[in-house]
């Protein structure tokens, strides 16, 4: 008999189409409405992308049909069926939608984990706090997997993303130990650091294993992506951190933004739109690695911590 596992499959999410963006904004803004300016300059970031939200939203329904795919291969020889489940922090369907979702199909014994290698209580903790609440409500027994930051199959597909940039460099005329690689993730308030909060140092650790697998010695990270508020966000922000190398006489700058598995607006806008803008302003040339999507090796390193979680699950 085959005993089925429901996999919550959490991320940040994105609006189904352009008509949903305000209600999206909204959610993210805890319930209030952008200013008019706000929606509008939100908007033109989705519609400068080619084919506005939806690459963005059908990498993410990728992901999931490949994990499930990927759990349930036929040669693992086990009697467990996995059953991914989506749930998106700001937009339908909801984390608690999946959670519920779940309950209706009778899934008991549930996994949950958050499509961000990185743990921070600001961003994967948040996922987790609304799934843990919304299980114990309906009686789902849920575990969750915080961080993956350093899977030996993550570490590998990065890794083959950064050296074939290299590779593209040299090819374009640099010389490779001459490119200066930027690592880069979502920032987050600066307040995190004082927190204790593990986030910065997860994505040095990830950053430094990677420079040593491809031989790095040029590389440093920066932040991308910080939310306009009040309070200060981790930086230097990569915009600022691109002006600085340029006054350094840096011609030529890799970026892999490692905080981030998929092609997501931080990624197709505020890196190839906006960050590529400002290099051109200065003369430098700036590429970045491919994102994960659902190369073959993500879909090992979420489909090997899952079934590492739940057969840690059995032994208890």
């Amino acid at each position: 008999m085959t005993n089925t596992v429901g996999v919550l499959v959490m991320s940040y999410g994105t609006p189904e189409n352009m008509e949903s963006v305000e209600a999206y904004y909204t959610h993210i803004r805890r319930g209030r409405p952008p200013e008019p300016e706000q929606l509008k300059e939100l908007t033109d970031r989705y519609e400068a992308i080619v084919g506005g939200v939806f690459p963005l939203r059908e990498n993410t329904d990728n992901q999931v049909k490949a994990l499930q795919e990927t759990l349930n291969r036929d040669e693992r020889g086990t009697d467990v069926e996995f059953r991914c489940y989506q749930g998106l922090k700001h937009a339908y369907p909801f984390i608690e939608d999946g959670v519920e979702q779940m309950a209706k199909d009778g899934i008991q014994s549930a996994i949950g984990i958050v499509l961000a290698p990185h743990f921070s209580t600001m961003s994967v903790g948040s996922y987790i706090k609304r799934a843990r609440e919304k299980a114990e409500e309906l009686g789902v027994h849920m575990s969750f997997i915080e961080s993956y930051h350093l899977h030996p199959k993550l570490i590998q597909a990065l890794s083959t993303r950064v050296s074939a940039k290299l590779d593209a460099f040299e090819e374009a005329g640099a010389k490779r130990g001459d490119v200066k690689v930027l690592f880069s993730a979502h920032s987050l308030p600066a307040r995190i650091v004082e927190m204790g909060d593990p986030y910065p140092q997860q994505l040095l650790e990830t950053s430094e294993v990677i420079a040593s697998r491809v031989g790095i010695t040029n590389w440093q990270f920066t932040w991308q992506s910080a939310g306009r508020t009040a309070e200060p966000w981790l930086g230097p922000d990569i915009l600022d951190t691109l002006q600085e190398l340029s006054r350094e006489q840096v011609e030529d700058v890799l970026v892999a933004p490692i905080g981030f598995v998929s092609d997501h607006l931080e990624v197709l806008y505020d890196l190839d739109i906006e960050a590529k803008s400002i290099a051109k302003e200065i003369d430098m040339r700036l590429m970045r690695i491919d994102s994960l999507n659902s190369d073959p090796l993500y879909m090992e390193t979420l489909s090997d911590v899952i079934i590492s979680q739940w057969q840690q699950g059995l032994d208890e």
